[in-house]
């Protein structure tokens, strides 16, 4: 029996490839002869830099870029054997390395994306894939573009202040010292969301109150968005207003696809080619999957999804392992023969061993598989 092993992380409790180690200790007590693969997973958001490294090889990079809130963070990116980068945006601007009470997407920056793209050209990386999850920024990637040489423009001249509120007062946009080597690089926005810049489904008024928004600020930051694509369309041509993804990571999707030309993409689908995942999967006998919430969030792009058609192409059959269900589970799930979740809460509350309450969720459910066979 040949067992392909594919999770995503477990937020805040196990990476994707700590997911996938558990699972496949589970497995091998339910099929102690099983042949099995871990092959860990992720969408774009945090997790998507380790997760391709474990299973495609290549290196870890650190670098010292601006955070968010204008502070230095480390920031992890991948370098692939291949030269492709691996970047998550999180890494730089995300909602996890902000606490609570210090979160503000008026002012909060994407410059440290743009800092990490910088990197990945020192390297001398040909492509680019950044990962768009995870954000708490607001800024349509104007700091990401402040930070690769564009000049963001008031009435009067003068250069904008980072975040996103600032775009209120753009007039004019200057490209000329625009990093030139991005004219020769690939990019790819890696996303699992389809949102628009600006309006009711934009980035501000449907992901703005979980970065510290309240509705008049959401107003606000849509309309500097808005601000942001008439600008861009008037000085570079290029309308990201209703391009879907556009809004993904507060905007970062519109700043992306207009100054760096990025494609945007679904984030398991690049993750699964890039691991090879419909290889892997040929002559599989089952996939077991999981993440930390099976609910109907999961439906719309995420990466345990996306796992669960990719092994429906190849007619294997799946397991879902979450640590616990949400509401709409069981249309997420329609495509599994089995799930087993963790626990009834979540997994955060299992005896303080959440890895080895993985392993026995996985046990327990490679033998429900097994028997109904």
């Amino acid at each position: 029996m040949r067992i392909v092993i594919a999770p995503q992380e477990y937020k805040g409790t196990l990476t994707a490839e700590e997911a996938a180690r558990a699972l496949a200790e589970g497995a091998r007590k339910a099929a102690p002869d099983a042949e099995i693969e871990e092959i860990p997973l992720a969408d774009g958001g945090p997790g998507t830099v380790r997760a391709i490294i474990a299973a495609s090889g290549g290196e870890l990079r650190r670098a010292t870029v601006t955070g968010p809130m204008d502070d230095a963070v480390e920031a992890e990116w991948g370098l692939l054997a291949d030269g492709t980068a691996v970047i998550e945006m999180a890494a730089a601007a995300g909602l996890v390395i902000v606490p609570e009470d210090k979160r503000d997407p008026k002012i909060a920056t994407t410059f440290g994306v743009g800092e990490l793209v910088r990197a990945a050209l020192d390297a001398g990386c040909a492509r680019i894939i950044v990962g768009m999850g995870g954000s708490a920024t607001n800024d349509g990637g104007a700091g990401m573009v402040q930070a690769l040489g564009v000049r963001l423009l008031d009435e009067p001249g003068e250069e904008l202040a980072r975040g996103g509120a600032a775009l209120a007062r753009l007039a004019c946009i200057d490209t000329s010292r625009l990093d030139a080597r991005l004219k020769a690089v690939s990019v790819v926005a890696a996303t699992d969301v389809q949102n628009p810049l600006c309006g009711p489904s934009g980035a501000s008024v449907v992901y703005g109150p979980q970065k510290g928004a309240d509705e008049d600020m959401a107003a606000e930051l849509d309309a500097a968005l808005a601000r942001w694509a008439v600008v861009i369309r008037q000085d570079l041509g290029v309308d990201v207003e209703g391009l879907p993804g556009a809004g993904a990571a507060g905007g970062l999707g519109a700043g992306m696809a207009a100054f760096l030309g990025a494609e945007i993409q679904s984030g398991i689908e690049i993750v699964a080619r890039v691991v090879r995942l419909r290889e892997r999967l040929a002559g599989a006998d089952v996939m077991i999957t999981g993440e930390g919430r099976l609910d109907g969030q999961t439906g719309y792009g995420k990466t345990v999804a996306g796992a669960l058609a990719i092994a429906a192409e190849a007619s294997v059959p799946a397991i879902i392992v979450p640590g616990t269900l949400g509401p709409g589970w069981e249309a997420a799930g329609s495509r599994a023969e089995v799930i087993e979740p963790v626990v009834s809460d979540t997994v955060e509350s299992t005896a303080g061993d959440p890895a080895g309450a993985l392993a026995a969720a996985a046990e327990r459910a490679l033998r429900r598989w097994l028997a109904a066979r």
